[in-house]
This record gives C-alpha cells, structure tokens and sequence, in this order.
C-alpha cells in the first residue's frame, strides 16, 4: 500500500513537472533551443570558429602596415568570450526571464566555459603584442568573479587596467573611446551589434537596427567581428520595443511578427 502510494506521489510529481515544461512561453521555449544549439551543434563552434578565423587574419594583415599607437582589440565577455548558456538555459527550462540576482550569483561561481575559438584567437592577439581590453556591461560587483573567470583559462591583459566594466551607461563608447587615446583598435569583437558602434546604442527600433548594419555592412568581417547568439540581446529587446511585456504579451508579439508558410 505504501509502494502504491509512493508510487502515485513519484507520478504526479512526474505529469507536474511535464506540464510545467510544457508550457513554457514561446520566447521561453525559443532560448531553450537557442541554449541546446549552443551547448551540443557542431554547427555553432563552426560559426565561432570561423569568426575568429577571420579574426586572426585581419589581425595579420593589421601587423603588416604602420602605425603610431600600440594595437588593442577590443572583445565584449559574455557570449563572445565567455559561454553562459547553463544560465541562460536554467531560467528557460524554468519558465523564467533574466534576473540580475541570480544572473550576479551565476557570474560569481566563476565558472564560465570559453567560447569556440575565442581563448586562442586572444591569447595569439597578445603573443603578437596586441593588446586586449575587455569591455562589458557587466556591473563593478562582478569584477572579482569576472577577472577569475578569464584567468581560470590564462586569458591575457586580465586586470583591472584591461577589464573595463558598465558604470554610468551601457553605452560601451566612451569606453571604446577611452582605450582610443592611449591604443589603436584594430579589431572589435562582440555578439550584440551595440559592441561595435554608437549607431546602435538609446534603444533603436528594428528597422533603424537593420538600416544601420547595412550602412555599415562592410565592417563586419573586416573591423567588426561578430559571434552568434540567438538566446538574448538588443535584437530581442528591439523585438518587443525595449517594453518590460508579460510572457503572454511577448507571446503575442512573436505571432504577429514571425513569418509562417501560411502567409
């Protein structure tokens, strides 16, 4: 009678658990995907791969002309650099949206993989004597957890001259422009368009996004290299107009925006 009843109790916790899972919003269900692409698809490593690829040779032909000032690149840290899709893939599953709380206490673990390609691209930049600066919107109390992070796997330039963290603004140009005095950036390296030029920064809509890049289609590949990451970004904020939305109002927007054969 017991077995039976333990048996029953094991069930329903069981079909609670499926019906929680199964019921995830879209955007919800959608990072869940994203994460498993990221964690499991040869395909992913070969997009960073061949980022950073394409990284190193720019960089090589950098080498070869002149220049004044001492060569920097520049990289953001989470999703070009770092991979938080453990994170990223714990809020999904749970049917929950980013929370800086948990986000902080995910960061402070220090225990981030690399991403593909992207520890060897940084650690040849620097045996070629360029310098690296590590520009991210991730907050000051973050520091101590960041910088053991990127030293766990010999990153270079990982101090806090070189790490340079979100103070006023997540704006990222006065920080490009800071390392500008003093170093010629040759290369900058992100996964969200705003890494690379004040034109995406103060929130632009998608047409205003999709009308800068290809404004500025020649520099990605050349000056800008960009890694992919389908999970989160400001091309998700844009989506639902920077609006803090229920997961049945973000439901709603994706339908009234996705394409579909029926169409």
């Amino acid at each position: 009678m017991k077995k039976a009843f333990l048996l029953i109790l094991i069930s329903g916790f069981c079909l609670c658990t499926f019906a929680q899972t199964t019921n995830l919003s879209i955007p919800n269900g959608g990072k869940t995907w994203a994460s498993i692409y990221q964690q499991r698809a040869a395909e992913y490593k070969a997009l960073c791969f061949q980022a950073y690829n394409i990284a190193k040779l720019r960089l090589d032909i950098a080498l070869k002309q002149h220049h004044t000032k001492p060569y920097a690149v520049v990289t953001d840290i989470d999703e070009t650099l770092l991979d938080n899709s453990p994170y990223d893939a714990q809020r999904a599953v749970s049917n929950l949206d980013y929370d800086p709380k948990t986000w902080k206490e995910w960061t402070a673990k220090s225990i981030c993989d690399t991403v593909p390609g992207a520890a060897a691209f940084f650690k040849y930049a620097a045996k070629r004597g360029v310098t690296v600066f590590y520009i991210t919107n991730r907050d000051e109390d973050e520091r101590a957890g960041t910088l053991k992070n990127l030293q766990l796997y010999g990153l270079p330039n990982t101090d806090n001259a070189h790490l340079l963290l979100k103070q006023k603004s997540s704006s990222k140009e006065s920080r490009r422009a800071a390392v500008l005095k003093t170093h010629q950036i040759i290369l900058l390296c992100g996964d969200n368009l705003a890494d690379f030029d004040a034109l995406y920064d103060n929130h632009p809509d998608e047409d205003n996004r999709t009308a800068t890049t290809q404004k500025l289609m020649k520099q990605f590949g050349s000056r800008y290299i960009i890694v992919p990451n389908p999970s989160y970004d400001d091309w998700e904020g844009a989506l639902f107009n920077y609006g803090k939305l229920s997961n049945a109002q973000k439901d709603s927007v994706i339908k009234s925006k996705l394409k579909t054969a029926s169409q």
